[in-house]
């Protein structure tokens, strides 16, 4: 494995003037501290001369060059490269899974619960260097992405091969009684023989899914779906109808289905609402293809290759695909094989059988998504991001049954917009480009930074302000399938820092707490599994849970890290984080955290005070001293250091560049003193 070390560069030194209220205050402190511990460790020798140790993050430099680039190949064997990471363990798929791509992840307790397109796969990551295998349930769909809620597992099924009872063997008719396409429901309550105990069927299945907990509903849960793949005929699933709404306002197009999950009876789920949320938007601006693509394009057109134009782009149009097209025009004449008369007829005939057949499926026009793929929901703050095609969305969810859209924005450089993620106040809020679907490589050095990225909006008066863009930097093969891809929050208190997947770009770690620059700041990458061939693998999701970063790996199973302090966060903040703790974590369904109160919380916003250069060193150096000393202490004794401290930072406060914070120290301070 090859690792990479920062270079650690310090900062120039910098003058601060000491005022003499603030040199009296210090002398009390560190007199209060001599009179309790009978000596002080250091006094007050030095302290107009010391200097942060600690640099802004966007003064590190990056890694250079890039150890990411050149990684040797393989599934299992593969070249590593790791940044300001530990990885804990990585676990093979079980066997029924490891031809199958695996997917999303859940979490409840002690388990990460990984979706699959043959099922789902139950770790115990109790012990995150050695997880267990609890269960793999064999239960083909695609695909299969999981939430949690109590004793309840729900799992999204969309393609036209899931069986209702699970079964391996597909779904070989066109209209069948036997397919599953929505929701299943499991009680999990023995994670370790899940019961399969009822579904919801919907006309467009669930490629993905969300759970909303209503702050003010206690008896019952509701899931958002988002369903991508085509209407279901209706003699399938009554009610099913494949037109545009003024054509039929009982259109199961341009809509999302909202479940109602009655707790105490599950079996009773049912479609409680179809929210229209996507009324009166016209088709999003589009970006063409990328340079490689271009090129590709030009060779394909030169030898001959049959192109037309679908929804505003040429594409090289083959295979059985074009086979179909080419059958259509020998039937017309009543052949039974193809000559070069019908290939020419073919080759005139294409665009116009093309355009026809996109308006058979009410694909023309100037009409915005039909559809979203992910619905985060942030139900305490009464927010939803919806990632919905060519749209970002923001919706108010106050009530969950009748979500309102609040804005929706569109950019050239957003192919498909696919996931979103909130700040932990819900004022910023990240969404990716799943340019290319993830099966592409959509990260090599001639693709432009601002595709297949992160876009980054601030939230104002309830709309989308653009802000950024962040893209995974380091180059990837044509080999392998590289786009943004799911993430999360890491709770770190007084930063936003948001962990992600890349497929085969790997995963990294980045701080937007500054949304108009971006800084990645940690990173995990492999070599492609093939240097000969594009074979899908990589990181499908990464998530934060209970002090650990959990990678959903597609080719290979579970990969398990942790954050190491480094120039970019200190032990402090990391150990801050991990004083929160979930009962359960779903990726759509975003927690809002609160930090209890404790001695690495203060020394954390003690830390980001120093980084960002919001106080003078000397009193920064003083505070952490006291700070540090009433750690050791306890009863009485800690209790009147602690309000001491509380009260001299606050004083100091004004003197901050950060207020606030300064405030968030002392709050801390008085609640470990009580």
């Amino acid at each position: 494995m090859k690792h990479t070390e920062q270079n650690k560069k310090l900062p120039k030194k910098k003058n601060f003037g000491l005022t003499t209220k603030f040199v009296a205050n210090a002398v009390v402190l560190i007199m209060a501290g001599a009179i309790i511990y009978g000596c002080a460790s250091s006094g007050n020798a030095g302290l107009q001369h010391q200097t942060h140790q600690l640099t802004p993050i966007h003064q590190i430099p990056a890694p250079s060059p890039d150890p990411r680039v050149g990684l040797a190949p393989g599934l299992f064997d593969a070249e590593e490269t790791i940044w300001n990471m530990e990885m804990l363990s990585t676990t093979p798929s079980p066997e029924d899974f490891i031809a199958s791509w695996n997917t999303d992840l859940a979490f409840k307790g002690n388990y990460a619960i990984q979706g699959s397109y043959n099922g789902f796969v139950v770790w115990d990551i109790s012990n995150p260097r050695a997880p267990e295998l609890v269960i793999d349930y064999l239960c083909p769909a695609s695909q299969s992405d999981v939430s949690v809620y109590g004793d309840l597992l729900f799992v999204s099924g969309e393609g036209l091969g899931g069986r209702l009872d699970c079964g391996v063997e597909g779904v070989p008719t066109a209209v069948s009684a036997d397919r599953l396409r929505g929701i299943r429901i499991f009680d999990i309550s023995n994670i370790r023989k899940p019961k399969y105990i009822a579904n919801v069927q919907t006309c467009r299945g669930s490629h993905t899914h969300s759970v909303l907990v209503d702050p003010n509903d206690t008896e019952n849960i509701f899931i958002y779906v988002s369903g991508s793949a085509p209407v279901r005929p209706e003699e399938e699933l009554e009610g099913c109808i494949d037109a545009f709404p003024d054509e039929d306002p009982d259109s199961a197009l341009f809509r999302i289905e909202i479940i109602k999950v009655p707790l105490a009876n599950p079996e009773a789920s049912h479609i409680v609402s179809t929210a229209r949320i996507f009324d009166g938007l016209v088709a999003p601006p589009v970006h063409g293809p990328a340079p490689t693509e271009r090129e590709a394009l030009e060779r394909a057109r030169a030898e001959g290759a049959y192109i037309a134009r679908i929804m505003g782009q040429e594409r090289v149009i083959r295979g059985a695909w074009l086979q179909q097209f080419l059958d259509v025009i020998v039937e017309e004449r009543g052949g039974t094989q193809a000559t070069a008369a019908d290939s020419l007829a073919l080759r005139e005939r294409l665009q116009g059988m093309i355009d026809e057949m996109m308006a058979a499926r009410g694909r023309t026009g100037d009409h915005g998504p039909n559809q979203c793929h992910d619905i985060t929901l942030f139900p305490e703050v009464g927010l939803a991001g919806g990632a919905c095609e060519g749209y970002g969305i923001l919706l108010d969810i106050t009530d969950p049954i009748n979500p309102v859209r609040l804005d929706a924005v569109a950019d050239s450089n957003f192919a498909y917009w696919h996931s979103a993620t909130f700040n932990n106040d819900g004022t910023v809020v990240v969404f990716t480009d799943e340019w290319g679907g993830g099966t592409q490589p959509k990260c090599r050095d001639t693709d432009p930074m601002e595709w297949g990225a992160n876009a980054i909006f601030s939230i104002e008066d309830g709309k989308l302000v653009f802000q950024s863009y962040f893209k995974m930097p380091a180059p990837q093969t044509s080999t392998e399938n590289c786009v943004a891809h799911n993430g999360s929050l890491i709770p770190v208190p007084g930063r936003d820092i948001m962990v992600q997947g890349w497929y085969q770009g790997g995963v990294n770690v980045f701080d937007f707490t500054d949304p108009v620059n971006p800084v990645e700041m940690a990173f995990h990458d492999r070599g492609p599994i093939s240097a000969t061939r594009l074979e899908t693998g990589g990181s499908w999701s990464i998530y934060w849970y209970n002090g650990v970063l959990v990678n959903s790996e597609i080719a290979r199973g579970l990969d398990i890290f942790d954050l190491i302090p480094s120039e970019f966060i200190t032990q402090n903040e990391i150990d801050a984080s991990r004083t929160v703790v979930l009962d359960y974590f779903n990726a759509q369904g975003q927690p809002k955290f609160r930090w209890p109160a404790s001695f690495p919380l203060a020394l954390a916003y003690l830390d980001q005070i120093e980084r960002d250069r919001e106080l003078d060193m000397a009193q920064i150096v003083t505070f952490r001293q006291g700070i540090n000393r009433a750690q050791r202490m306890n009863g009485t004794a800690q209790a009147r250091m602690l309000n001491e401290l509380a009260t001299q930072i606050e004083q100091s406060a004004t003197a901050s560049a950060n207020p606030r914070k300064m405030q968030r120290i002392a709050d801390t301070l008085k609640q470990l003193s009580s």
